[in-house]
């Protein structure tokens, strides 16, 4: 089961968006009208007017099982699922829907909720990718759902021809997109592994619209590599490596607000890309997330420490004068 958060600002827009896909099936509801789209809205908007600050109101989530998992799925086992995956990323005391939607060959549901509790008090969304990938892994490890085999667990002995260069070129790229910060710096150590790359730039400009990788005289585009080798999807790898080697340098300078900017900076460009690709950025996030120990001020002296410090500066003051009157 993989999970992807979503927050927004129009509760319009997201449920007619779920409402209108093509054999859309609401599952379940809690404190809203489910006559109509226009009902459910119209509900939402009106606890949201209890905090009206709240820009972002919108709770969206999408839960996606693999098709293997369909037999084990039940329209009531999937609101459990959801109900638990809520109490589980502090989602609770809230109005919601749940509809499960037939467009894809894979199983899944979308949850819409309010962000404004029905006490009107705001649910966080602090650390709402780090949360949502934990409650993931734990529901899907109980219950036994499938879990598909990566790239990262193919047998690379058995593989001949151009599949084999394939995973050569995912293995040296993905390994390359782990310390390089610039275009320069991964063709170099690609270079030394005996990988070209090949940029393609849009008619008459030099915006790039593509890439391509080579080894062997095998040619390949990146996103037929795997799609996460797309140009757009690695160019963002290696601004956001930059960042994190920014970010670093700022906290060894003392730097708390600049390391605080990049710190935002990089959390949104790993959410954005989470929606594409889910294991992206967990070393990332492990390095964000990680508590900071940040040194408070010196602890007062209390009146005790005070008066005993005194005493010891009289009693050492004595001593010197009684030594010199011998």
């Amino acid at each position: 089961m993989m999970g992807k958060p979503i927050t927004g600002r129009s509760f319009g827009g997201c449920i007619r968006y779920v409402v209108n896909k093509p054999e859309s099936k609401i599952l379940s509801v809690e404190g809203v009208r489910m006559q109509n789209a226009a009902a459910i809205i119209q509900d939402f908007n009106l606890q949201r007017k209890m905090w009206p600050e709240l820009g972002k109101a919108v709770g969206h989530l999408v839960l996606n099982w693999s098709k293997e998992d369909l037999r084990k799925l039940s329209d009531d086992i999937m609101v459990e699922r959801a109900k638990e995956y809520m109490e589980k990323v502090g989602v609770r005391d809230t109005q919601y829907v749940i509809f499960r939607h037939s467009d894809r060959a894979h199983p899944h549901l979308h949850l819409v909720y309010n962000r404004v509790d029905n006490n009107g008090k705001t649910i966080s969304d602090k650390n709402n990718f780090a949360k949502n990938v934990k409650a993931c892994k734990e529901i899907t490890r109980k219950y036994g759902y499938h879990i598909g085999e990566g790239k990262d667990l193919v047998n690379r002995q058995v593989l001949k021809g151009k599949e084999k260069t394939r995973y050569e070129l995912y293995d040296a790229i993905k390994a390359g997109m782990k310390t390089a910060t610039t275009w320069k710096q991964l063709e170099a150590q690609l270079a030394r592994q005996g990988i070209t790359i090949a940029y393609k730039f849009r008619s008459g400009t030099n915006e790039v619209q593509g890439i391509s990788f080579a080894k062997d005289n095998i040619k390949m585009k990146g996103s037929a590599i795997d799609r996460s080798l797309s140009f757009a999807r690695i160019d963002a790898t290696l601004n956001r490596n930059q960042q994190v080697q920014q970010y670093h340098a700022a906290r060894e300078a003392n730097q708390p607000f600049v390391a605080n900017q990049l710190r935002e900076s990089i959390r949104q460009s790993v959410q954005a890309e989470y929606i594409h690709n889910p294991s992206v950025g967990k070393g990332i996030l492990e390095v964000l997330l990680k508590p900071q120990f940040v040194a408070g001020p010196p602890d007062p002296m209390s009146d005790a420490d005070i008066a005993r410090r005194k005493r010891k500066k009289h009693e050492t003051e004595h001593s010197q004068s009684q030594g010199i009157s011998r």
